[in-house]
């Protein structure tokens, strides 16, 4: 079965390339899948949990500000801001509750929600005696011990923030440099396969070049010889065909003009001995003529 250049060297390069290009795109949907997700589990995990704990802190800050202002200003509580900023910081606190990612920290959300708790019941005791001191104080005890547990909270993952970047860009270089090293691999396969193609097709159209020169120069002994069996191949022995065409007719033309050229000699000299003959009996009978009237004489 023929072999067509076509189908076979265009063919693999095409696949070729087209394989270069799938993997280099795979290789780098792969590393940035990889990076993405680390970016991604940077603002999930931890910098979730820092705004929830600023929230919680604003929250807290919100009601300890509201006791302190009705102690010092001698004024009933703001029970509806108060049971809104417990609700909300209630909120927040579930919300750090399902978020818990780093070593510790379920511990310490723990203790936080045990010490909201007293926080909470304490302040209702401040709502229904506004006027107890003890309970003011107790109230700003809680209310330093939950701040410093938030604060820890936030550092922690702050921690975690910055560690996690840290690998986030130790990651992003790395893949950097494999992407690197998979295009330069990519690109001397790719150079090595065109520089093969090109030496294959330079090398055919060389000698091709050369046998229409030497068909052109009257060697019609040349010869194209291709191994394979694609187009170069058929060319060669349309080529060689031709060649061998070319030869035999011009054989053969010799052979018929120096035929001819015999054919033209042999007659020639007929004519010749056909003229002397004439000649010779023109001169015979003038002989004869002049004999007789000798005689008469």
């Amino acid at each position: 079965m023929k072999t067509s250049i076509r189908s076979k060297k265009f063919t693999m390069g095409i696949l070729l390339f087209l394989a270069i290009i799938l993997f280099l795109s795979v290789s780098s949907a792969v590393f940035l899948y990889r990076l993405s997700m680390k970016t991604s589990a940077i603002l999930k995990e931890n910098h979730y949990s820092v705004v929830y704990a600023r929230d919680l802190s604003e929250n807290l800050t919100i009601i300890n500000q509201e006791i302190t202002n009705c102690l010092l200003i001698n004024k009933t509580p703001d029970t509806e801001l108060i049971k809104k900023e417990l609700n909300s910081f209630n909120e927040s606190l579930q919300l750090e509750k399902n978020n818990i990612t780093e070593i510790g920290e379920d511990e310490l959300v723990s203790d936080i929600e045990t010490g909201f708790k007293e926080f909470r019941d304490s302040v209702g005791g401040f709502i229904k005696s506004p006027k107890e001191i003890s309970k003011v104080i107790f109230l700003q005890q809680k209310f330093g011990n939950l701040y410093q547990q938030l604060m820890l909270l936030s550092q922690m993952n702050g921690n975690a923030i910055e560690e996690k970047t840290e690998d986030a860009k130790i990651s992003a270089k790395n893949a950097s440099i494999q992407m690197s090293m998979i295009g330069a691999i990519c690109f001397l396969l790719a150079y090595g396969f065109t520089f093969s193609f090109a030496s294959y097709f330079n090398e055919r159209f060389f000698q091709l070049y050369n046998g229409i020169k030497e068909v052109v120069s009257s060697n019609y002994r040349q010869k194209l010889q291709f191994d394979g069996n694609d187009e170069f191949y058929e060319i060669s022995l349309a080529f060689n065909e031709m060649a061998d065409k070319l030869y035999n007719n011009k054989h053969e033309m010799s052979v018929t003009l120096h035929d001819e050229l015999v054919k033209d000699v042999i007659t020639t000299d007929i004519q010749a001995m056909k003229e002397a003959l004439t000649r010779v009996k023109i001169m015979e009978k003038q002989i004869a003529e002049l004999l007789s009237r000798i005689e008469k004489r």
